[in-house]
């Protein structure tokens, strides 16, 4: 039987996105260092998204950068984390793992983050330029994973029969 935090939205949040992370663990495991690093997408202008590293170490990166952007919005003097490659799935497990730590801090650390905010004004200002709240937040990291997840199972599905996107 699977257990579930007991705090309300905010366990709601950390679960579904734990599970999201779980599932992404569960896509990546087999995968190879050379299908890590293998092109997938070389007419994509988007860097983050030519092979399955770039993928995760987006994921890893951005994952830490929601947690940024509410401390800096609750007036906490952080900074962002950089971007790092890796070089094995087994390393991106483990850093997935500790980011979602990191995750989970921010909730230890306020228990009592208000999670919706009405007022525009009042919104984090993100510095890719949306405005959420931290529930608006942290669904968009949610499914920012599950969008990556399902990317790179079309990822593996390409560089099985050898051709690209």
């Amino acid at each position: 039987m699977k257990g579930y935090r007991n705090n309300g939205a905010i366990g709601a949040l950390l679960d579904e996105y734990e599970k999201s992370l779980n599932e992404l663990i569960n896509t990546i495991k087999n995968i190879s260092s050379s299908q890590l690093i293998k092109i997938i997408d070389n007419k994509t202008k988007d860097k983050d998204c030519t092979s399955i590293q770039a993928i995760l170490t987006h994921i890893v990166q951005s994952g830490y950068t929601y947690v940024v952007e509410v401390r800096k919005w609750l007036g906490e003097d952080i900074e962002y984390k950089d971007k790092a490659l890796l070089s094995s799935t087994d390393e991106y497990i483990n850093a997935l793992k500790k980011m979602f730590k990191f995750n989970e801090q921010l909730f230890q650390d306020y228990p009592n983050l208000i999670l919706c905010e009405y007022d525009s004004n009042k919104k984090i200002n993100t510095r890719w330029g949306q405005k959420y709240d931290v529930e608006q937040l942290f669904e968009h990291a949610i499914v920012h994973t599950l969008r990556h997840r399902r990317q790179i199972e079309k990822a593996k599905l390409i560089i099985n029969s050898n051709k690209q996107l």
